[in-house]
């Protein structure tokens, strides 16, 4: 089953955003997917890993939660 990893900056305040997004996924997803993590980081970071491959990374995306959810759903 598909896990899917959010490593969020906790300096930046990044974790409410982390947190909504964690909630979108399973709320789109619920039994699709294995498990939905939250991961501390810092240095701006706000990643997400779907089975260890990046399909987000706030450095290079502008971000949009429901363009995420799509993403993981596609890999799912």
């Amino acid at each position: 089953m598909t896990t899917v990893d959010i490593e969020y900056c906790v300096p930046c305040g990044h974790l409410d955003r982390a947190q909504d997004l964690q909630r979108a996924i399973l709320q789109a997803l619920g039994r699709e997917i294995e498990a939905v993590t939250l991961r501390t980081g810092t240095g701006g970071v706000f990643r997400v890993d779907v089975d260890g491959e990046t399909i987000f990374d706030i450095a290079e995306d502008e971000f949009d939660i429901d363009r995420i959810v799509r993403d993981v759903r596609q890999r799912s």
